[in-house]
């Protein structure tokens, strides 16, 4: 593996727990790993509008300048994700949802032609499949419970382009005391601990 994808998606910046366990993560990966990292609370993207879906459908030879600033956002978040080898995603629970920020950056992820296709039996994604490894903390317990929007949404989200090689971690129950916290924020360790053995391999 040499080069690796992560995604921040945490409005606390690096006191955000999410953040936390990307770290702990990283700090297990061989020197020779590249990292390239897209930070969406120091750098947010704008919510996606029509304006920008017009320039994706208008041919590249054909766009204004204008067009080709909006288009360029997707372009360059489709290369990167494109270029790595694994994919490291921290997803906070805000209100049961993923991060806005963090939406606005998939919804530059589907493209039509371009991560995924329509076919007579249907969606066909696009993307080389490749290791996505989701750091997903929560103040409350929620993991496979009805509440839990976000492991269904990505699960979907990203099979449709393509990748299937989708691993979860939970530290949940972080709003829940400093023992709980605690103990979230180990077990998730742990786990990232167990997963870089054969991430990083």
């Amino acid at each position: 593996m040499k080069n690796v994808l992560v995604i921040k998606s945490s409005i606390s910046g690096e006191n955000g727990k999410s953040n936390q366990l990307i770290g702990h993560l990283l700090a297990q990966a061989p020197a020779a790993v590249n990292v390239t990292e897209i930070d969406l609370n120091a750098a947010p993207l704008p919510h996606l509008a029509m304006t920008e879906i017009g320039s994706w459908m208008t041919p590249e030879a054909e766009r204004t300048a204008e067009q080709q600033a909006l288009a360029a956002l997707s372009d360059a978040l489709i290369a990167k994700v494109q270029a790595a080898d694994a994919i490291v995603i921290g997803v906070p629970m805000y209100n049961f949802a993923l991060p806005s920020q963090l939406k606005a950056l998939l919804d530059r992820l589907a493209r039509a032609g371009v991560t995924f296709k329509y076919t007579e039996q249907g969606p066909v994604g696009l993307l080389q499949d490749k290791p996505v490894v989701f750091a997903l903390t929560r103040g409350g317990v929620y993991a496979n419970g009805p509440a839990d929007s976000q492991v269904p949404f990505l699960k979907t989200f990203f099979n449709f382009v393509g990748l299937t090689q989708l691993h979860y971690v939970y530290a949940e129950g972080l709003n829940m005391g400093p023992e709980s916290a605690e103990a979230a924020l180990a077990s998730a360790q742990s786990d990232l601990t167990t997963l870089a053995q054969t991430l990083f391999k």
